[in-house]
């Protein structure tokens, strides 16, 4: 009977420290969209940077003009509107890669992406707590589609501009799903 009332109270103890690790990592639902902004606009960036700066897409339509002439021209790549639609119609595939997490240092929030570019394990792990979720991190991807969903014309525009800093332009200025940085923060 001894065995079974240690069981009980450990279960106690378990639910209690679960119910406790939970409220302490409340997420703000802002913040997490800001992040998965950012997160997505960096893999929409990285992979833009891989097409072939060569490579020439034609454009325009394929109608005749008044003198029986196609109306079409060759921009790069990186530049289509179908190459860009194709590439963001796909991204939020790779939400499934990434984690929530708060750095160690400060306690703030971050998306950790599971694996670094070249195939191996993050470096940064030993410097985050991992948050564990209900959802197993599919409101990430969720957020991303309903972010590219709502604004892929406005992506597509910006990467035709070729913005210097796709990610600041839209999360922070054009959409506004991230706050504008403080002073301090700018500094």
């Amino acid at each position: 009977m001894n065995i079974f009332r240690v069981f009980v109270l450990f279960l106690c103890y378990s639910a209690t420290r679960a119910q406790t690790f939970a409220a302490d990592n409340k997420i703000d639902s802002k913040e997490l969209r800001c992040l998965v902004c950012e997160k997505s606009l960096q893999e929409i960036t990285n992979e833009v940077k891989k097409f072939d700066p060569n490579k020439k897409v034609d454009v325009g339509g394929y109608r005749l003009d008044i003198d029986g002439n196609y109306k079409h021209k060759a921009v790069p790549q990186a530049k289509s509107e179908l190459a860009l639609s194709e590439l963001i119609e796909g991204i939020c595939d790779k939400m499934d890669n990434y984690i929530r997490a708060k750095w160690k240092e400060n306690g703030t929030l971050t998306l950790l992406s599971m694996v670094s570019e070249d195939g191996m394990m993050n470096p940064d792990w030993s410097n985050v707590d991992i948050i564990q979720d209900d959802d197993l991190n599919k409101s990430l991807k969720y957020y991303c589609e309903g972010i590219m969903e709502e604004h892929e014309e406005d992506i597509i525009k910006l990467y035709q501009e070729e913005q210097s800093d796709v990610t600041k332009a839209f999360c922070f200025k054009q959409s506004k799903l991230c706050p504008p940085p403080t002073r301090r923060e700018e500094l």
